[in-house]
């Protein structure tokens, strides 16, 4: 025989092992073991600042999990390779099996074993009915099975039937569910978008114009935010509820909305957004994530002009929401740049929605504003906004801090409306609290299939698991010329394909049907279930 080439034979075994069930199991064993740090570790694609948190509790792991790509892990190239492996192997798989599959439905059941005997479930009988009779007796009684009438020498009348041919329909099912899972979540990868957008609740809006509309935005691989579905949101209210521990159980945004069909014509729709109950708009869910607090402060310069800012603070601890942020003015009447930057006022420090004071330090005993009161720091000098250097919202440049460009000029804890006074008269006043809300836009082309095929994949494991395959044959030889009582004998003969428990008392209850009490003596006991490893169809 000719010598097989090795490369040839390594790519061949390759492939079927990677085509195998056992791998295909593996494999999806493997994705799920590898998407559990996305949903345990914080993500740059969800909310960079975790990830800093994170980099700051834990300084000696957090650099090794970055480099392995834990914080970007459904980014990362080794979860797209096992992604793609998983791929092919059900593909590899699936494929011949579904040939398979429809070779079997074309197909008769096998004949009839030549021992019976052998079969874990079996009985022989003698009737006092032809052989003809009794292959169409069974016949009648198998009317649901897939059957296929023999004959063999000597006049011998055999029967072959089978069923459960579902369960290998549930099955592929199954895979190929699977699969359109698989094609599902790359499509929405490629053709969708996130977006985060805090917007105050105070009739403030937001619209789905572009990027520059969001806060943060994750657009998908053929999504360059040029064709977003044109609609916009107002958020008029928003009214948490908490128990008296302080745990939320309920919030809620009051929200008009109009669609791209509502733009031109400037009219709004009602809608109450509340925390897993989104906002499903042209093609994009509108969800609402969290809330905190935008405090108010008004600035009167020494001039007498006045200068009111409300920007969104960062909730530092979310069971009480005591939050740290900056509120940056710049002087009125100024142009000249250099003065500009000389005289820029930022406010930074902590709010607290009821206020705690531990001598002088301020912290927040309840996450609502029944006592709202800050601890600040005015600084005053150059912000560094006009650096080209991308800033939080959240904190000043601290580099301008260390250089002495940007000094604190007044430190003081304030309750709502009380103020303090700089040496150079300028007056700065706690005036009152504004709520915001955290809204996540998503779209996903592929939403629907994802849920089309995740229903298959539930109904064609269920139809796999409740179905049994088993085989049943009758055998019908009739008496002899020697044979004096001039009666036929009948075998029966059961094996399940799968390990298929109940399909005893199935047996027993065809049996008697067949071969009814009191008319046939039995040559053989019924068999149980058993280890049919190792025996073919024909046996």
């Amino acid at each position: 025989m000719p010598r097989r080439h090795p490369v040839l034979a390594f790519l061949r075994n390759t492939w079927r092992g990677l085509t195998s069930m056992r791998t295909a199991l593996m494999l999806l064993f493997l994705l799920a073991l590898a998407a559990l740090p996305g949903a345990l570790l914080p993500q740059y694609s969800l909310n960079p600042g975790l990830v800093d948190q994170y980099y700051d509790d834990y300084p000696w792991l957090a650099p090794v999990l970055d480099a392995l790509g834990f914080f970007e892990v459904f980014a990362s190239p080794w979860f797209a390779a096992i992604y793609l492996l998983l791929f092919i192997s059900l593909v590899g798989c699936v494929v011949p099996r579904t040939g398979e599959y429809v070779r079997q439905l074309r197909g008769v059941p096998v004949a009839t074993p030549r021992n019976l005997a052998r079969l874990p479930h079996h009985t022989r009988a003698t009737v006092d009915h032809t052989a003809a009779d009794t292959i169409s007796s069974a016949r009648r009684r198998l009317r649901r099975w897939r059957v296929a009438e023999r004959t063999e020498p000597g006049g011998v009348r055999t029967l072959s039937a089978e069923r459960g041919y579902a369960r290998e329909a549930g099955n592929l099912v199954f895979h190929f569910a699977l699969l359109g899972l698989l094609v599902s979540f790359a499509i929405g990868t490629v053709f969708g978008y996130e977006g985060q957008r805090i917007v105050l609740a105070d009739g403030s809006q937001f619209c789905n114009s572009g990027p520059f509309a969001y806060d943060s935005f994750t657009p998908g691989t053929m999504v360059d935010g040029t064709g977003l579905a044109p609609f916009c949101v107002r958020i008029n209210d928003f009214e948490p509820t908490y128990l008296p521990s302080g745990q939320p159980t309920q919030y809620r945004a009051d929200i008009d909305y109009q669609g791209s069909d509502d733009l031109a014509s400037g009219q709004w729709h009602p809608y109450q957004l509340a925390v897993n109950e989104p906002l499903r708009l042209d093609g994009a869910r509108v969800y609402l994530l969290g809330h905190g607090y935008a405090p108010e402060f008004t600035v009167t310069f020494p001039s007498g002009q006045q200068r009111t800012g409300v920007v969104q603070w960062r909730p530092v601890n979310l069971a009480t929401l005591l939050s740290e942020g900056a509120t940056t003015f710049d002087p009125p009447g100024v142009t000249d740049p250099a003065h500009l930057r000389e005289r820029q006022l930022a406010i930074t420090g902590l709010f607290a929605p009821t206020a705690a004071f531990r001598g002088e330090m301020l912290t927040s005993a309840f996450p609502q504003p029944f006592a709202p009161a800050v601890a600040i720091d005015v600084l005053k000098g150059n912000l560094g906004i006009n650096s080209g250097r991308g800033q939080s919202i959240f904190e000043v440049d601290g580099s301008m801090v260390e250089s002495g460009q940007l000094q604190r000029v007044a430190r003081e804890n304030l309750r709502l409306g009380e103020q303090l006074r700089l040496d150079d008269g300028t007056v700065v006043r706690f005036d009152g609290v504004t709520p915001w809300v955290s809204l996540q836009v998503s779209h996903d082309p592929a939403q629907l299939w994802v849920l089309t095929f995740a229903l298959l994949v539930l109904g064609g494991l269920g139809l796999s698991l409740s179905v049994k395959r088993r085989r049943f044959w009758v055998r019908a030889t009739p008496p002899g010329p020697d044979d004096p009582d001039g009666l036929t004998v009948v075998e029966l003969g059961g094996l399940a394909r799968t390990e298929a428990a109940g399909y005893g008392e199935e047996f027993d209850r065809i049996a008697a049907d067949l071969v009814p009490t009191g008319t046939a003596a039995r040559l053989a006991t019924v068999g149980t279930s058993g280890d049919t490893s190792g025996r073919k169809d024909g046996e």
